[in-house]
């Protein structure tokens, strides 16, 4: 059955991961989904992990997390979670499932170790602000 729902590619989301709190003593890291296009997204999910190795070689995962946002508004944006420095080795991976109208748009969006870091950052759409944004 899964084999006849299509997929059609997604356009116009991203998901950014942004430095906040310049201030303090330990920045604070969030993630937030991007809707670059004119039009809502409705019935978002999101499923966050990290997975890879530990300096030691270890396997090392996070635990799985889900999200659910009823709608992402046409040029808006959503915060997911808060993402802490001590994952960035790992593979952080962002499955995004949501409807345009009838249909249905999935994607997993993934960030490879150490791609976290502050000479990663660019200016962001819609949020104005310096992150890692991920297409």
């Amino acid at each position: 059955m899964k084999q006849h729902i299509q997929f059609p590619s997604v356009e116009g989301v991203y998901i950014a991961i942004v430095k906040e709190n310049e201030n303090l003593e330990k920045p604070v890291w969030r993630v937030y989904l991007i809707n670059t296009n004119n039009f809502e997204l409705s019935s978002v999910a999101i499923r966050s992990k990290g997975y890879g190795f530990a300096s030691e070689g270890v396997s090392q995962e996070t635990t799985v997390l889900r999200y659910f946002i009823q709608s992402v508004a046409a040029q808006h944006y959503e915060a997911i979670e808060l993402i802490d420095h001590s994952v960035f080795h790992l593979y952080n991976e962002y499955w995004v499932s949501y409807f345009i109208g009838d249909q249905i748009y999935d994607k997993k969006f993934v960030f490879v170790p150490d791609s976290i870091v502050e000479q990663n950052l660019t200016k962001l759409p819609i949020l104005e602000q310096l992150g890692i944004l991920h297409n």
